[in-house]
């Protein structure tokens, strides 16, 4: 055997058995193997990692309550795993394996990340830190993540480490039991968004819940009562139809033209709905009806709202099987228990591409209402609601009303705009004459385009949906 060669092998085989000794071990407190054996009192390479997996709209609540559970100790400790990108590819298990070898996870700051609570609050979220803390009289650790689809994490972890399996089933029992029973989401009006890599690694986007009272909703006489009635009068009887066997969940179609105030009714309904959860989809954020309404079981009580649900009813484009998404939505809405506090909403400017699927699924929805166009007296009383504190005549609103047949809620709003407008170029005060003149624009011929983008006008308005929930339009 080569000299050179012979020397090498005996070195390594020393390397190995230092390794294998514990004696390449820095000074306790530096280095994450020696840190979890020392809080641990075992060698923590020899005990096994519990895995505890989190949905991505869920973390903020582990953050909020891991940071409870270890507070509840007051020698707890927060440090952060260093190492560079390993660590972000390898589990706490991998980790402390290839530390008996090479010590290349030091402890360092933890990561954080910013993460919303509500429409306008964030929490300072642990994205990757060790806790150490005694839970029950016992030492465990437990390593926080968050979900980083760039690393392959499509969902949060904690993984815990104690100094037997037990304490670390006693500990998650207690998680799991308190995130059951708790979330920043419940009572809050939120929506599900596609995310860059897929459903799974989306987010939660907070609003602020609309305020809207029962006079800022034109619709025609005993409308809006009915459909507020059903979403969210009959919770109210929930202990009388559980008496009778009957069902607590519902569902609502709304449909009519674009423009003519199913957005706006919905966001009523979100108004009179405080503290109930509000669940909002549409376009591609259909495809997480499945996750919605297991959202929506756990923190009832809950509505769940779908918007523009015409396009897709034929649509298999962001299904996971050979039936179109509209379908999955509606077997979702099927699989709650039928004393799940659930209220479904959907919308549609084309209900006969949602009835032909309706009569394939049936009872899921049980209540289909017309959003119709306005009559002459609504389209009165929206002129008077968009023209607020503007000194309009009564005559100059009444003949707008009435020159304006067969125009939207949207359309009314617009013409009192372009009346504002109007006066604001002249430089004068808004009056009659501003409101003369927008009628006589957006009816003239040449606006036929701008009449049909605000639901108006002749055809069926396909392809034209409403504002959608940010602001304060009708749909």
């Amino acid at each position: 055997m080569d000299e050179n060669l012979g020397k090498f092998i005996d070195n390594f085989a020393r390397l190995v058995e230092l390794a294998q000794s514990g004696q390449h071990r820095v000074r306790a407190g530096t280095q994450l193997l020696t840190t979890l054996t020392d809080h641990l009192g075992t060698p923590a390479e020899s005990l096994s990692v519990v895995v505890e997996e989190i949905p991505p709209h869920r973390f903020v609540d582990a953050d909020i309550l891991m940071a409870e559970l270890a507070g509840a100790d007051e020698g707890f400790q927060l440090v952060g795993v260093g190492g560079g990108d390993q660590r972000h590819h390898q589990s706490l298990s991998d980790m402390l394996q290839q530390s008996q070898f090479f010590p290349q996870f030091p402890l360092s700051q933890p990561d954080y990340t910013n993460l919303a609570v509500g429409p306008d609050e964030q929490r300072q979220a642990v994205a990757l830190g060790l806790w150490l803390f005694r839970h029950g009289g016992r030492p465990v650790a437990v390593l926080q993540r968050d979900a980083n689809p760039r690393y392959g994490r499509q969902s949060a972890s904690l993984e815990v480490l104690a100094g037997d399996t037990t304490n670390a089933a006693g500990f998650l029992s207690e998680f799991r039991r308190q995130m059951q029973h708790r979330s920043v989401l419940k009572g809050q009006v939120i929506s599900l968004v596609m995310g860059e890599y897929g459903p799974s690694a989306a987010g939660v986007t907070f609003h602020a819940r609309p305020a809207l009272a029962a006079s800022d909703v034109i619709l025609p006489d005993g409308l809006l009562q009915k459909v507020s009635d059903h979403a969210l009068g009959i919770a109210e009887h929930r202990e009388s139809l559980s008496e009778y066997g009957q069902h607590l969940k519902r569902g609502i179609l709304l449909y009519g033209k674009p423009g003519t105030g199913k957005t706006h009714t919905v966001r009523y309904l979100l108004s009179q709905s405080e503290g109930a959860t509000a669940i909002l989809l549409s376009g591609g954020s259909l495809a997480r009806i499945s996750e919605a309404a297991t959202m929506a079981r756990a923190l009832q009580p809950s509505i769940v709202v779908l918007e523009d649900c015409d396009l897709i009813a034929e649509d298999r484009s962001f299904g996971h099987g050979p039936q179109p998404l509209l379908f999955e939505v509606l077997d979702a809405m099927d699989g709650l228990d039928s004393d799940a506090d659930v209220a479904f909403v959907l919308t549609t400017n084309r209900v006969d591409m949602l009835e032909r699927a309706l009569a394939q699924r049936p009872g899921r929805v049980d209540l289909a209402v017309e959003i119709p166009l306005p009559a002459p007296s609504e389209r009165t009383e929206l002129v008077k609601l968009y023209a607020r504190g503007i000194p309009f005549s009564p005559a100059a609103v009444q003949d707008a009303a009435e020159r304006t047949e067969g125009t939207t809620a949207s359309f009314a709003r617009e013409l009192v705009r372009r009346a504002v407008v109007a006066a604001a170029l002249e430089g004068v005060p808004v009056a009659d004459g501003h409101l003369g003149q927008a009628v006589d624009g957006l009816m003239a011929d040449g606006e036929a385009l701008t009449r049909s983008l605000l639901g108006s006008g002749p055809g069926d308005g396909d392809g034209f949906g409403g504002p959608g929930f940010g602001g304060p339009g009708f749909g």
